[in-house]
């Protein structure tokens, strides 16, 4: 339908489309100015819902402003008092009204207004996902000035805050019980803080989700710590008995600690990526990039005797030219062929064979720490670590052909001798029996 305007034209309705509702996840995604941009528009509206709610009930207790009654009313107004509010994660001023009972000489508590004071938590909560994402605890200080109103945001006050939502976190992580994780493979790989290592293990779930399970601080990957690290997964309830699959870089003593503490329950995938780089560093510049395609296209064949034949070639040619390589190349070959044996590497390889799973998980942490530029202490690094990863898990996604996981859980058991009677389809479709 139109209307008629004064040039006598006819200008058609304007209709409204849908209203879009904005997702946690598109918040998390605006930069810093676009925050406050929308926490600008947002608050006064949220300051008026507060004043409505206030007036009415206030208008219940004391009826209309300036109305005439025929007998004087026992509760009345009584101005306002001056007060804060929470809204997304600022205290805000305004002037709080006050009703006062004649008769009893004494004030009326509002309980919306009371409602409104037993919000706990909510700065806590939206400080440590603003400080985590974008801003930092000298920058919030030139940041609340653009939000109306908004007051005791020093950058003390918010730093505060900030330590003691992490520290919450950081014990929650490193107290959740794991019996319940039904884990069927284990990422183990570490993270540089300034001058130390936190060694962190991300578990895989037998329907394809990733879980960050823990970390330990060390500075280098000695299979001391790192025993004593895998044992306390052990306490807090990791269950193996069905066997599992650790992927691992090559760290010589975080292979000792999983021969130690794991025993004969693990199998252990070592990553083809990093054996790959470690050979072709033996190598002139010059010749790297070919030796890497090569490396690469023997690892490819999906057939365990065609992958460790086409790499055992590959061998007798660099014992010619680089025994330094060579030698590289056959330390652990073995175990870089570990999917290959277990029959799922064309099911499974694409997200197994390497460690970039867990190395995707710490460029995002990174992503989070990297306005960190000075480190006081251990509580500050496993701090920010700890709120890192349990912000990033509920986005974490399933890996790539997660379907076929509980080939691998089989796999696994006819691997370590735990099941009999088995039943592996391997990567044609064909069924082996053992």
């Amino acid at each position: 339908m139109g209307r008629v305007t004064e040039e006598g034209k006819i200008r058609k309705s304007r209709v409204l489309g849908t209203m879009e509702v904005l997702e946690p996840e598109e918040y998390e995604g605006l930069s810093v100015n676009g925050k406050v941009e929308l926490i600008q528009q947002l608050i006064p509206l949220g300051l008026m819902y507060v004043n409505e709610l206030l007036q009415s009930e206030v208008k219940e207790l004391a009826g209309d402003r300036y109305a005439r009654e025929a007998a004087p009313k026992e509760r009345v107004r009584h101005g306002s008092n001056p007060g804060s509010v929470k809204l997304a994660g600022q205290r805000l001023r305004l002037e709080v009204p006050r009703v006062r009972n004649r008769r009893e000489n004494c004030e009326v508590p509002l309980k919306s207004w009371e409602a409104l004071q037993q919000s706990s938590g909510e700065v806590q909560a939206q400080l440590l996902r603003r400080l985590l994402y974008g801003i930092s605890c000298r920058k919030y200080e030139r940041v609340a000035p653009l939000v109306p109103g908004a007051i005791g945001l020093s950058a003390s006050s918010v730093s505060r805050q900030f330590v003691e939502a992490t520290a919450q976190q950081l014990r929650e992580f490193q107290e959740r019980d794991l019996s319940k994780l039904d884990l069927v493979a284990l990422w183990i790989d570490g993270k540089s803080f300034s001058d130390d290592m936190l060694l962190i293990a991300l578990g895989l779930t037998n329907d394809g989700r990733k879980i960050p399970l823990g970390f330990v601080q060390s500075g280098t990957e000695n299979s001391v710590a790192l025993s004593d690290f895998l044992r306390s997964l052990l306490d807090r309830g990791l269950r193996i008995e069905e066997g599992i699959l650790v992927i691992v870089d090559g760290s010589k003593g975080l292979r000792s600690a999983i021969q130690k503490v794991f025993e004969d329950r693990a199998v252990v995938q070592r990553c083809q990526w990093h054996k790959r780089e470690n050979v072709v560093a033996y190598l002139p510049k010059k010749a790297q990039a070919q030796w890497r395609r090569r490396l690469q296209k023997a690892y490819e064949r999906p057939i365990y005797e065609e992958a460790k034949s086409a790499l055992e070639a590959l061998l007798d040619e660099l014992d010619e030219t680089n025994q330094s390589a060579a030698q590289s190349l056959r330390e652990g070959l073995e175990e870089t062929l570990t999917l290959h044996r277990l029959g799922v590497f064309q099911l499974l390889g694409k997200s197994l064979k390497t460690t970039n799973c867990i190395e995707s998980i710490m460029s995002q942490v990174e992503a989070v720490c990297h306005k960190v530029t000075s480190w006081k202490n251990s509580s500050q690094k496993q701090r920010w670590l700890a709120a890192s990863l349990m912000d990033l898990e509920p986005r974490l996604r399933r890996i790539q052909g997660h379907q076929h996981l509980p080939t691998l859980r089989q796999a696994l058991k006819q691997e370590l001798g735990l099941a009999s009677n088995v039943q592996i389809q391997d990567q044609t479709g064909a069924a082996n029996f053992n």
